[in-house]
């Protein structure tokens, strides 16, 4: 890059400066824009000896960045004063999520120690390039491709000279709970994802723009982040793409399976459905319990379910009806049960029910009672 070559701007990336490295050649002081910090964790290095092993750099982050530590590739950058930081990182927890902005001047080698990091790492490389180590595999990312591996302990990536990157941190448990979820049944072996990923196309591509969203999104003190149902939204989303978008160990199961396809607006809806079946409920209720608007709510249940909400709470509540019917241990009348469950029309509810069923309210009742 000529001493004149722009580097990307934004507002992470505001501008760049030039300065002299001890061999040389001049590298760009990569400045952060602290106006779009003020919601996140930061920390800027200045001072070489931070970036050895070992070092302070890590007990300056929150929670658990005593797994990490960050060390200079060139050791003869350790005898140099800079007066600009050499290294910026700001990161910001968003429920089962961690999204954060890494850019260094010079060739790093990050390491996962300890217990490891129980999440996986989505990485997105803005500049420069990225070399993920682990299991004894070498993985390296340059321009539209990226990086995503689990946090275990012994994972090492280095990043090159004017290196930066947007990661996105999801817990390995959302991301396992979701997926048994969709394939109806407990994984056999843990989710394993391929370490390069292109961000260039398909879901992948929406995946990446959601990561930038995030980024721009978390620098508000009063957006998503600080309303859980949005948040609850924007998680299931992202986590759709991320089991959909990049490949895996289960991608083709999860394609092919009887449940792969239901949202979890669908399966919020329905469990909400089930816990107030004797209660007068309204459609807007179901939705904001699934975390979505009310024609969201419509289109899902019609895509996934070939029904209406509505029609789908009516079944629901029919089978209340027949269960308590079927095992009447408290002797009430079929119509002080179907009351309960909002049957007020006998006629209408008789006839629905017969169609569900195949038999009268009564036959149910009297079958059982004999």
């Amino acid at each position: 890059m000529s001493r004149n070559s722009a580097v990307p701007a934004g507002r992470w990336l505001a501008e760049a400066r030039w300065e002299e490295r001890p061999s040389g050649v001049a590298t760009p002081v990569l400045a952060v824009d602290p106006a779009a910090l003020s919601t996140f964790d930061v920390v800027h290095v200045l001072n070489p000896r931070e970036m050895d092993t070992g070092s302070g750099l890590t007990r300056r982050f929150p929670a658990d960045s005593h797994m990490w530590s960050y060390r200079l590739q060139d050791r003869d950058l350790m005898r140099v004063r800079f007066d600009r930081p050499i290294t910026s990182i700001a990161g910001r927890h968003i429920g089962k999520m961690r999204i954060s902005h890494g850019a260094n001047r010079f060739a790093t080698q990050i390491d996962i120690g300890g217990d490891g990091i129980d999440a996986y790492c989505f990485s997105a490389i803005s500049q420069g390039r990225v070399t993920l180590i682990q299991h004894g595999n070498e993985t390296t990312s340059v321009g539209t491709n990226g990086l995503v591996f689990r946090g275990t302990p012994g994972t090492r990536v280095l990043s090159s000279d004017v290196n930066a990157r947007r990661n996105l941190w999801i817990e390995a448990a959302a991301l396992e709970y979701t997926l048994e979820s969709l394939l109806g049944h407990r994984l056999r072996e843990r989710l394993a994802f391929r370490p390069g990923i292109d961000w260039s196309s398909g879901l992948a591509a929406s995946l990446r723009g959601q990561i930038d969203f995030l980024m721009r999104e978390m620098t508000r003190q009063d957006g998503v982040a600080d309303n859980p149902v949005a948040l609850a939204s924007l998680t299931d989303l992202v986590v759709s793409l991320v089991l959909r978008g990049v490949p895996h160990n289960y991608v083709e199961r999860l394609g092919s399976g009887r449940f792969g396809a239901v949202p979890a607006y669908v399966r919020r809806a329905e469990e909400f459905m089930q816990a107030n079946a004797a209660v007068s409920i309204r459609m807007e209720g179901v939705a904001a319990a699934a975390g979505c608007s009310v024609r969201t709510l419509d289109a899902v249940f019609r895509r996934f379910r070939d029904t209406s909400p509505l029609a789908a709470l009516h079944a629901i509540r029919l089978e209340k009806v027949h269960a308590e019917l079927r095992h009447n241990v408290t002797g009430a009348t079929i119509a002080e049960v179907s009351r309960r469950y909002g049957f007020t029309n006998p006629g209408r509810f008789t006839a629905a029910y017969r169609r569900r069923f195949g038999e009268w309210p009564a036959e149910t009742l009297g079958r059982d009672s004999r």
